[in-house]
């Protein structure tokens, strides 16, 4: 059944196969941030544990990065840290709580 529905056979004449569609198009920079149609950057950084001083500046800095780059107002900027703790993600097979 599985096959089938894969091949067309089920319904002939209708598109199964979802790979030969064309891309999303993608809208120039200018059209994307224009007043009509704001799309928001969310920036997504994963790390171990650091001090708030530090995750302020660093959100700081990469709103800053943003607007520079894109023209857009800091507030369309999303910045998202998510924190691992070391004894919950590794390198090289060992544990980054482990040590070297």
């Amino acid at each position: 059944m599985v096959a089938a529905w894969i091949s067309g056979e089920l319904f002939p004449g209708r598109r199964t196969d979802r790979r030969s569609e064309p891309p999303v198009p993608r809208w120039p920079v200018s059209q994307q941030f224009s007043r009509r149609r704001t799309v928001m950057p969310i920036v997504t950084v994963q790390q171990g544990p650091r001090t708030v001083e530090l995750k302020r500046d660093l959100v700081r800095r990469i709103t800053d990065a943003f607007v520079d780059a894109y023209q857009i107002p800091a507030e369309a900027v999303q910045v998202w840290i998510h924190e691992t703790p070391a004894d919950s993600w590794g390198t090289a097979g060992r544990l980054t709580a482990d040590g070297k």
